[in-house]
């Protein structure tokens, strides 16, 4: 069995469509939230409480629970037929509900205490509690949306990545409609409200935000259980059981719970100490949102789609496809993340005024938010590209390897964050959150060549990767050139960002031909495989 990159490439498309679909219909949310709320107390007491159910979503759904479902998902699948394998699902899923359920009402009882752990600068301060208030009606988020994780990750094994991948435009659709119904009363055939707006009704729209969630957590749920229920593997419901399935499932998974644990450690380390700085929490995660479009759509794309082709191949003993497979994967995801990073690293401040700055958020926000975001961009490389070496240890159910990573980068976030938060404040979260990404790479790397994986870098990659870094330089070049403080007073933000987007595409795209990064061919032949499909 080899690898096809074509069908590779075509599937990162598919799952890269839809997840770019998402993105900019988050943008389009947080544009929105940032405008009527800007960077105050409902603003961050809403952004605290939507932390809490995605912190426990990675680690009981996407970062543990998925993470080894779906090799044991495909094993059966292929190695016992539909049957053995629709009976997994439904003792998976059975078993997932029953442990969510219970701690959606141990979090309810909690919520005092677990809004202190995340945010504790929001002690004796209003802020605690509204964080309280929408963390209570959000948390139940977390038992539809882990649920529609295991379900996306029983469509990807099927090789269906359409509707799973759809399923978070739902959440960002929905939101957005509950923003401009919560701003009925005072649309005026205006889009975007005034400053005395969030002030007036900030914990109105942050009570409508809150339930908002809830409602897309059960419409994503839908969407893929439809798309499942439509080549009848839809999981069923039953009693709870501990059976041998469901204990190896729990085996493989504690590990990757405790990785996915200590990931969010990281996430904890970096609220807490922007909880301690007057709208650091807003700056923080409106920076993360714009660096996390290419890392969601990318990144996302090519870690959704390899862990099953790696974990067919491993089963095969397919040691020259799984190689393929992952130099194919590095290939496509540097192709766009380097040019990503030039352009964020370039111009932050120009994408995060034109994004954000309008009614309740100000010129003071742009710059904070700005410079986060460029110290968040060093660290996308690391992020994308750990997305493909850590298949590389679950195909093998090997989930212990990147705890222990893992742990390590844990320490080092920690140590960067909490030691330089005294000398650079709230910037200290994101530099930490930055070099632990690139320490746990390494360190993933390393770990893969000991185990013998295949991450050897091909001649295809090794010659056409310096051709990306140059096409991405010689676009940054041209960036840093246009996008000069003169240029903005002359043309207005809006079109200058809108010029600079268009012709650094084109400049990087023009340079990647020229240069030899990429091939045409292969991306009509990828292009054409998913119009078919």
């Amino acid at each position: 069995m080899t690898v096809r990159p074509v069908r590779l490439i075509a599937a990162f498309f598919t799952v890269g469509v839809w997840t770019m679909a998402s993105r900019v219909l988050g943008f389009v949310r947080d544009v929105l939230i940032a405008a009527v709320l800007g960077t105050g107390p409902v603003a961050e007491a809403f952004f605290v409480a939507f932390t809490l159910p995605n912190m426990f979503r990675r680690l009981f759904a996407e970062g543990a629970f998925n993470t080894a479902f779906v090799p044991l998902y495909a094993k059966r699948l292929e190695g016992e037929g539909p049957d053995a394998a629709r009976r997994f699902s439904d003792e998976a899923l059975s078993a997932l509900a029953a442990v969510l359920f219970v701690l959606t009402l141990v979090a309810h009882l909690a919520m005092p205490a677990l809004v202190w752990f995340l945010a504790s600068g929001f002690a004796e301060d209003r802020r605690f509690a509204m964080a309280e208030l929408l963390g209570r009606i959000i948390f139940p988020y977390i038992l539809f949306i882990s649920l529609a994780a295991l379900v996306s990750g029983l469509l990807n094994a099927h090789g269906r990545f359409a509707a799973a991948a759809a399923a978070p435009v739902l959440l960002n659709v929905i939101l957005i409609a509950a923003l401009l119904l919560a701003e009925s009363d005072v649309l005026r055939g205006q889009l975007i409200p005034g400053a005395a707006i969030a002030g007036e009704l900030g914990a109105h729209h942050g009570t409508i935000l809150a339930w908002a969630v809830l409602v897309a957590g059960a419409a994503q749920l839908a969407l893929v259980w439809r798309a499942a229920a439509q080549i009848g593997m839809a999981p069923r419901l039953c009693r709870p059981r501990l059976t041998p399935g469901i204990r190896r499932l729990a085996i493989i998974a504690f590990p990757a719970a405790l990785a996915a644990g200590v990931m969010q450690v990281n996430l904890v380390v970096g609220r807490q100490v922007a909880s301690y700085f007057d709208g650091a929490v807003a700056w923080l995660w409106l920076a993360d949102r714009v660096y996390q479009l290419p890392l969601g759509v990318i990144g996302v794309a090519v870690g959704v789609v390899l862990l099953p082709e790696l974990a067919r191949q491993v089963r095969a003993g397919d040691t020259e496809g799984s190689a393929a497979a992952v130099n194919r994967a590095a290939e496509f995801a540097l192709v766009f993340t380097l040019p990503a990073t030039v352009a964020l690293i370039t111009m932050p401040a120009l994408i995060v005024e034109v994004l954000f700055e309008r009614g309740a958020f100000g010129p003071e926000d742009t710059a904070a938010t700005a410079l986060a975001l460029a110290v968040y961009v060093l660290g996308l490389p690391a992020y994308v590209l750990q997305k493909i070496v850590q298949p590389l240890f679950f195909a093998r159910e090997d989930t212990r390897t990147p705890l222990r990573f893992a742990l390590v980068g844990m320490a080092v976030n920690a140590v960067v964050a909490l030691g330089l938060a005294p000398v650079i404040g709230f910037l200290a979260a994101a530099l930490g959150s930055t070099v632990a990404a690139w320490v746990n790479l390494v360190l993933l790397w390393r770990g893969a060549r000991r185990a013998g994986a295949s991450v050897s870098i091909d001649p295809m990659l090794r010659r056409r990767f310096p051709r990306m870094a140059l096409a991405a330089l010689v676009m940054g070049a041209g960036l840093l050139a246009a996008g000069q403080p003169v240029a903005v007073d002359a043309v207005g933000p809006i079109p200058l960002l809108c010029l600079l987007v268009i012709g650094g595409l084109v400049g990087y795209a023009g340079c990647a031909l020229a240069f030899g990064a990429v091939s045409p061919g292969e991306i009509k032949r990828a292009l054409r495989r998913r119009g078919a499909a």
